[in-house]
């Protein structure tokens, strides 16, 4: 499942319990690093014209290595996505590539500035605790093993999200962009 995403977040309601429940399953923590994600709108077409967004250009600096990411939620018009076609690259020169949308008429949507936490249940799930700078504290849980398809690597988050026996807060369906441009899908 090469380039594809499946991932369920919700609102983070008992961070201590998450992470003892993840460290009962051998999950590896990496230390917390600032993200800094600028999202364009297209050139060519306005990503936000639509009633339901679905798609994202982002640029991503993070003390990790910055990057690209160009991401199509499917279903396309349906407010509740099961899966993104994800395209992600380094990139060497932030700057450059910033330059490069903008000579290309690309504009910028929003700023999401956040601190993300990853923790890794090796060859199953990356859990991401992430704080974003006016919005809150959520927890994405993104799957990471093997499936036949998107909907049984939802099935199998599902399971493994039930089976931490965690309270969990609020299901979100809706991304970090959208919660600062005040969109609800």
């Amino acid at each position: 499942m090469k380039h594809i995403e499946v991932e369920q977040k919700y609102e983070l309601a008992d961070r201590s319990r998450l992470k003892s429940a993840l460290e009962a399953l051998g999950a590896e923590p990496r230390p917390a690093v600032r993200q800094v994600d600028t999202y364009y709108n297209g050139a060519e077409r306005d990503f936000l014209a639509s009633e339901v967004v679905s798609e994202w250009l982002r640029l991503r600096q993070s003390g990790r290595g910055d990057s690209i990411n160009f991401k199509r939620w499917h279903p396309l018009d349906a407010v509740r996505k099961s899966h993104a076609d994800e395209y992600e690259s380094g990139v060497a020169d932030l700057e450059a590539m910033r330059l490069m949308l903008d000579a290309l008429g690309h504009t910028v949507m929003v700023v999401v500035d956040k601190t993300r936490e990853e923790w890794t249940v090796p060859g199953r799930v990356e859990v991401a605790f992430d704080t974003v700078e006016g919005a809150g504290e959520f927890v994405e849980f993104e799957f990471k093993g093997d499936a036949v398809d998107a909907d049984d690597a939802n099935a199998q988050l599902d399971a493994f999200v039930t089976a931490l026996g965690v309270e969990l807060g609020e299901r979100v369906h809706r991304g970090y962009p959208h919660m600062l441009l005040g969109r609800d899908h």
